[in-house]
């Protein structure tokens, strides 16, 4: 069931980097990802989260340029993400879900003791409203592309965890695009058990695997016209 172990290590060390390397700043209460566990995180897993998007910035240009939107340019890059992010804290405070930022990414941690019951990919209706909330502003703010990783703990097999990881990344996506996100704007993509936050050896640890993350990257003007 376990993969090769060099390779979980890697995954592992990774994931510490992302959770322990972030700071935050004292007048802002602004957390951030520090340089040193970006470094971290990209030699482990060769561009995880902080990496290309999924399926690649070109192949999703013709479903952006399809549905109408739009790029930023210069300084309006970084303006307009500071504003999403802002308005994502404020609607996800005191819920569970961990907003943090990478440049001009950001990066939604959302658990799965308030997103998924134990093996299951259906959301629970208590997590309906932050999410849907989250979907507002993600549709407000529609220059921008959004992946969805799925996770999962140890527990039963890697082909069960890697279709269930997909189902739970599948269900966040179909949720946002009920909800008015653009669907051509998402991707998703299920990760399994293979990228651990915490041990799988507590039940703690395995409720912090069981998970999905958004990653949210701004559409630049250039991803448009090659």
């Amino acid at each position: 069931m376990k993969h090769n172990h060099l390779f979980t290590i890697s995954l592992s060390a990774a994931a510490l980097a992302l959770t322990s390397g972030c700071v935050t700043n004292p007048e802002t209460g602004e957390r951030t990802i520090s340089k040193a566990a970006i470094g971290g995180i990209g030699g482990a897993l060769g561009g995880y989260l902080l990496g290309d998007l999924i399926g690649g910035r070109n192949d999703r240009t013709e479903k952006i340029l399809g549905a109408g939107l739009g790029g930023l340019a210069g300084a309006g890059v970084g303006y307009y993400m500071d504003e999403q992010e802002k308005k994502l804290r404020q609607q996800t405070a005191g819920t569970g879900v961990d907003v943090t930022r990478d440049g001009d990414n950001l990066i939604l941690n959302m658990p799965s003791n308030v997103t998924f019951p134990v093996d299951s990919s259906a959301i629970q209706p208590e997590f309906r409203d932050t999410l849907m909330s989250v979907a507002n502003t993600l549709s407000e703010y529609e220059k921008s592309y959004i992946d969805v990783y799925g996770h999962t703990d140890s527990t039963g097999t890697d082909q069960y965890n890697q279709s269930l990881s997909e189902r739970r990344a599948d269900s966040v996506a179909n949720f946002l695009a009920n909800s008015g996100v653009q669907r051509a704007r998402v991707e998703t993509r299920g990760y399994g058990e293979s990228q651990p936050i915490a041990s799988n050896s507590t039940e703690e640890g395995r409720a912090a695997n069981r998970r999905v993350e958004l990653r949210i990257v701004p559409i630049r003007e250039q991803d448009l016209t090659g």
